[in-house]
């Protein structure tokens, strides 16, 4: 007795071959037949998204062929049982049978078989496919805004084949001592120092997906010291307070107690990101004094305080007595005192004796 592997025509089902390639996916031995030749060939890996193609040789006096995956049919002769679009022949001849399935998934991997029928016995080969996809990244946290002394956590989930590594680290700006090799992140008590890019790469032997998480910290004011200011009477001041803050500082700016208006009495206040000015624009005596300038954001406030003090300039009378000049104070009168003539004085007293 032969192994019988019947064709499966387009008008005819036979039972036989359906139990044949269905049931066992192995042909079906009767008793007193010989044993069939089993071929198992290497593995096949392949990447999701590529075309496979998978062939045989026919040899001399093949009679019936067939491609299965599993307990499914693909192809038997030239008619195709598989109702997937991507399952195609390429090529069926005395020599080869070759079909190809287009953009391969992991749903593709598994136990192919070709079956052979030949004049003399039926043949078999068997391949295993290995679909090996590429890292996704498929849950992220979002972008984080934080209190600055919360603990924060960063989380990054991927998929892939081989499973792929995840790797967290610090980006922006770069830190190499902030990283972490796992699905998580951990920041316990977190600084305004530790605000900034995040990036969680997910890789295999395939390719790599990398993603990013900003991370916003924020944190009350701290002011500048205030510098104090001199002008001169009827000239330009300024008076310049600096803020670090997140989020950005409200400023107010304060004569003593009173509070101070932009455009009142001649005194123009700008805000400029983490700097606010105070301008006077024709200093006059009442302008001088003791000022303060106040940040504030929703997490607390800071202030500094700054003196505008008169600078007076020097007569034209005070620069011709020059440095040896003493002003006589009843008089109003000055008298120069000539180191020179004052030494000629001394040596002449000192000759008569």
């Amino acid at each position: 007795m032969k192994y019988s592997l019947v064709y499966l025509s387009e008008a005819v089902v036979c039972p036989q071959f359906i139990y044949f390639l269905c049931e066992k996916g192995l042909p079906v031995r009767s008793q007193g037949e010989s044993q069939s030749d089993n071929k198992q060939m290497d593995n096949i890996t392949i990447r999701q998204g590529e075309t496979l193609f998978l062939s045989c040789s026919q040899g001399d006096f093949v009679t019936h062929t067939a491609w299965l995956n599993r307990s499914s049919i693909l192809y038997a002769g030239e008619d195709k049982w598989s109702v997937d679009p991507r399952v195609s022949l390429v090529t069926l001849s005395q020599e080869e049978f070759t079909i190809k399935i287009e953009d391969v998934d992991v749903t593709d991997e598994g136990q192919y078989i070709c079956a052979v029928q030949t004049s003399s016995r039926p043949r078999t080969t068997s391949v295993h496919i290995i679909v090996q996809v590429p890292p996704k990244i498929v849950n992220l946290s979002r972008d984080l805004v934080v209190n600055e002394g919360s603990n924060v956590t960063l989380m990054c989930l991927a998929n892939g084949k081989p499973e792929p590594a995840i790797v967290w680290r610090m980006k922006s700006p770069s830190d190499d001592s902030l990283s972490s090799d796992s699905e998580v992140l951990d920041i316990p008590f977190i600084s305004r120092y530790r605000a900034g890019v995040y990036e969680c790469t997910a890789a295999n032997d395939i390719a790599v997906d990398t993603q990013t998480v900003e991370l916003t910290v924020n944190y009350a004011p701290s002011v500048s010291d205030g510098r104090d200011v001199g002008v001169t009477l009827g000239q330009r001041g300024v008076l310049q307070c600096e803020a670090d803050a997140v989020p950005e500082a409200d400023f107010e700016w304060y004569r003593d107690d009173r509070r101070i208006f932009n455009g009142l009495d001649g005194i123009e206040i700008e805000a400029a990101g983490a700097l606010s000015r105070l301008t006077f624009f024709n200093v006059s005596e009442a302008d001088y004094g003791n000022y303060t300038c106040v940040a504030i954001n929703k997490l607390g406030s800071a202030n500094t305080s700054f003196v505008l003090y008169e600078i007076i300039e020097p007569t034209s009378s005070t620069l011709l007595q020059g440095p040896g000049a003493v002003q006589d104070g009843n008089s109003g009168t000055s008298t120069v005192f000539n180191p020179f003539c004052l030494l000629i004085a001394i040596l002449q007293l000192l000759l008569k004796f």
